[in-house]
């Protein structure tokens, strides 16, 4: 990809997520725009910082940075880096960043985020879904540290063109675009399969780091706690397969061992309870309950875990 072809990228919602990608698009030679709120400041200023194991210490600075997303040019690219749960307002701030045709990416966890924010879009835009396979949080304002992986795979959700082969070039267009940044991605085919493959790691895992008040370290290392997470991810797992969605043999396995491999990661859930914002339950937890019991299946730990989090949740916010 040539400097000449590279599209024009914005970023809506500076945080961990968007701060990583956008500092590694930028690195590597885009056209990259942040929109931010509270740091807006600070970023405008000193830039971003990130502190990454894999690729090393990165200071983005100087930035180009927008308090308000009219202000910013229009954008071929926007990836929505900001939690689902600011989704909603978020849509004037991507309707007026995005250029004609643009692409939307929701780089965000849950299940059926994209069929939430669809309604609320002009058509004219590309709507697709970002599984972000990343260990990443903020320390300070302005601070951003990479820990493991990064890896982000794309899929269509919804938009403009309707034909398979359109819209899997348009997935193969932001895959390069994350590959010429020197991440890996790739493209999927089944949108649906791909949201249920990374709850099976999100559900356990966020929702009892706040419960339990521990990092993955800690969750693995009892014999107690890492039995509970088997048993939720094979719940999710047989919760995708009454969905519709069979996922690789011996999926939770597999993540057990991946996440023996981590170094000790808080999710970003416990961040969101430590600071007592908003969590992101409608999406890692009620949809997926909904779905199933609309398929007929029950997840019993899921829902319990799920009105724990909901109690725990809103006694935060009256604190």
């Amino acid at each position: 990809m040539s400097v000449t072809q590279r599209p024009r990228i914005g970023i809506i919602g500076t945080g961990a997520i968007g701060g990583f990608y956008g500092v590694m698009l930028a690195r590597a030679g885009f056209d990259v725009h942040f929109l931010l709120r509270s740091e807006f400041a600070l970023v405008a200023e000193q830039g971003l910082q990130l502190n990454s194991a894999v690729h090393g210490a990165i200071n983005a600075n100087p930035l180009q940075a927008y308090c308000s997303a009219a202000d910013m040019p229009p954008c071929d690219w926007l990836l929505v880096g900001a939690k689902t749960t600011s989704n909603t307002e978020l849509v004037p701030a991507i309707t007026q960043a995005a250029a004609e045709g643009a692409k939307v990416v929701l780089l965000q966890n849950g299940l059926a985020v994209e069929d939430e924010l669809r309604p609320r879009l002009p058509a004219s835009l590309h709507l697709l879904a970002g599984l972000c396979f990343i260990c990443v949080h903020r320390s300070a304002p302005g601070v951003v540290e990479h820990q493991a992986m990064g890896g982000v795979n794309l899929a269509y959700h919804s938009g403009p063109v309707a034909e398979d082969a359109q819209r899997q070039q348009v997935v193969e267009a932001g895959v390069a675009l994350f590959k010429t940044a020197g991440l890996d991605s790739a493209a999927m085919s089944e949108l649906g399969q791909a949201r249920w493959q990374k709850l099976v790691w999100n559900v356990p895992y966020n929702g009892l780091s706040v419960l339990l008040n521990s990092g993955t370290r800690g969750l693995m290392a009892d014999a107690n706690s890492r039995a509970l997470i088997e048993a939720i991810m094979q719940e999710v797992v047989d919760a995708a397969m009454a969905c519709g969605h069979r996922l690789p043999e011996g999926y939770p396995g597999k993540l057990l061992a991946a996440t023996d491999r981590m170094p000790d990661y808080w999710p970003s859930m416990y961040h969101d309870f430590a600071l007592q914002r908003t969590l992101e339950l409608q999406a890692i937890y009620a949809a997926p309950l909904a779905a199933a019991a609309q398929a007929g299946y029950d997840m019993p730990r899921v829902r319990a875990l799920y009105q724990t989090l909901c109690f725990l949740a809103q006694r935060n916010q009256q604190g």
